[in-house]
């Protein structure tokens, strides 16, 4: 079980990535204002690009893993996935759970079943019905540790799914567990055919049948994914498109020139730098929006300095956040201001540290520390966790802090990070990191996190070694119910708590960025950076 938890945590650790050069701001205070963010303003009216037939190409910056969403970690592969596959739930532009597969759903009040209505007249894509049986067989498939899937610790709380009949479904927890509709909703839990499962068995990660608008064509791993029209998909008029081509394209450069060229019609992320100059030109529109991607500074809890919350309170003073975003990220990101993000559910805003540098010096003299001390900081060893590792350590210099940055290939880094059994040994002091909640719910944005020695390494990714009595307990008390209110007003007493406590320098939220040609319509990145194509057209 660890094992399997650890590579979904390892998964997220790969989003640990930034831009750019450090600075630092002579003034000593900043009103945070938000003078240093981006947003793509809309292209000037131009004539629509030409374009020929119905058949979409959009380029992507890695090759796909796997098109078998029970056992696959990264955001991109569930991009293509989920033009062929479906699942009860899913979730809207805003990260909030609507029907999908179910018409309705329900949820005890002890948090411990979930009964969902399935919609009625469906097919998989191989002529199999979908239907209580299929969904039982798919959940089943999630929830047994023997097939050791990727997302299993998703559903390790599943204790029985029951076929109740043709068209009802119910899903026993062995314990209370208030953000499993978020769960469901995650591309994890998207439904595969049952025969295709039988007939393939692992090699249904090559060999994907589902109940999408689109069907699986075919997959040379070293070109392109293609998928083509559902013609008997089950939302009349869709899907608008006849075909998408997935073409794996890494370096940036030859990305957006396919865009220019009309070689593709799609393409992302678009890097920072050249947002700007291709948006209106070439009948390209580029797109930008605040995704669920938070970034930060964790700092060991359970090490001197960092056991002392004025320390932890001074890093945050002792950071220009504005000037993090305006520098790292090129502008395309928002200072963060709680946690988790505005998009995450039961998202709590805090008042921010504001850049002071006088009061960050103020608090690291109460707490013994007037001259500063020595620091060491972890982080990825690629170009961009570099130069954002190299701006925090040019930011806490202001205030005597002589960090030395430790860059590391990911495998040592997890290994240094994961291996460790007991916290008192743990060498990590401050780790440069991001992460992305792609369940939509405060519960995946805070507990694997900061969710106390439940959370520690090796279990889970609580770097920060935080453990607060009162935080565990109200993480606790929202998992124990389905109540919307009552788990609002815990995820807001953990987050004022947390924010208190600063076990993190809280940096950004990052933004989804994307480019497309502006006869596409009904295509758009979902806060977590996954790729919605339901309502894709073309305007002729």
């Amino acid at each position: 079980m660890k094992k399997r938890y650890l590579q979904v945590i390892i998964a997220a650790f790969l989003l640990c990535s930034l831009f750019l050069i450090g600075c630092s701001n002579s003034n000593n205070t900043s009103g945070d204002s938000k003078d240093s963010k981006k947003n793509i303003e809309p292209a000037k009216t131009q004539p629509l690009a030409k374009k020929d037939g119905k058949d979409v190409t959009i380029s992507v910056a890695d090759n796909f893993i796997s098109m078998d969403p029970h056992d696959t970690n990264d955001t991109l592969s569930y991009s293509a996935q989920k033009t062929m596959l479906e699942g009860l739930v899913g979730f809207d532009k805003d990260m909030k759970v609507i029907p999908v597969l179910a018409e309705s759903f329900t949820a005890s009040d002890d948090a411990k079943e979930f009964t969902f209505k399935l919609r009625k007249g469906i097919k998989f894509h191989d002529g199999t019905p979908f239907n209580a049986e299929a969904v039982k067989a798919n959940i089943d498939r999630l929830a047994n540790p023997d097939n050791n899937l990727k997302r299993h610790s998703l559903f390790a709380l599943v204790k029985e799914t029951e076929a109740v009949d043709e068209f009802t479904v119910k899903v026993v927890l062995s314990e209370p567990f208030g953000a499993m509709i978020n769960n469901f909703a995650h591309p994890a839990a998207m439904m595969l055919s049952p025969k295709a499962l039988e007939t393939y068995g692992k090699e249904v990660s090559q060999h994907p049948v589902g109940t999408g608008p689109f069907k699986f064509a075919e997959w040379d791993h070293s070109d392109h994914l293609k998928v083509v029209k559902n013609e008997d998909y089950w939302k009349k008029g869709y899907p608008k498109v006849d075909s998408i081509t997935f073409k794996p394209t890494p370096e940036n450069g030859a990305r957006v020139a396919m865009l220019q060229t009309g070689e593709a019609d799609f393409i992302y992320p678009v890097p920072t730098e050249q947002a700007e100059s291709l948006n209106g030109k070439d009948g390209i529109v580029v797109e930008n929006n605040q995704s669920i991607v938070v970034r930060y500074l964790s700092m060991n809890t359970l090490k001197k300095p960092y056991s002392d919350p004025r320390v932890r309170q001074a890093i945050n003073y002792a950071i220009n956040k504005e000037a993090f975003v305006k520098v790292v990220m090129n502008g395309f990101a928002t200072p963060l201001d709680s946690v988790i993000a505005p998009n995450v559910q039961f998202y709590s805003k805090q008042e921010q540290y504001k850049f002071n540098i006088e009061k960050a010096k103020e608090l690291l003299k109460e707490a013994g520390y007037a001259d500063g001390f020595n620091a060491k900081l972890w982080g990825s060893n690629n170009t961009q966790t570099g130069k954002g590792m190299e701006f925090i350590q040019q930011q806490l210099a202001q205030v005597g802090i002589k960090v030395e940055i430790v860059p590391m290939e990911s495998g040592t880094m997890a290994d240094k990070i994961w291996s460790v059994e007991d916290p008192n040994k743990a060498e990590i002091e401050l780790y440069y990191g991001g992460w992305s909640p792609s369940t939509g719910d405060a519960d995946w944005g805070v507990r694997p996190l900061l969710g106390g020695k439940d959370a520690f390494p090796p279990k889970s990714y609580n770097t920060a070694y935080y453990n607060n009595d009162e935080v565990n307990q109200a993480i606790k008390d929202a998992l124990a119910t389905a109540d919307l209110e009552k788990r609002n007003a815990a995820y807001e007493k953990v987050q004022a708590l947390i924010w208190k406590d600063a076990p993190w320098a809280f940096l950004s939220v990052d933004d989804t960025m994307a480019g497309k040609k502006n006869y596409l319509e009904g295509i758009y990145l979902l806060p977590d950076g996954a790729l919605s194509t339901e309502n894709i057209e073309i305007k002729q």
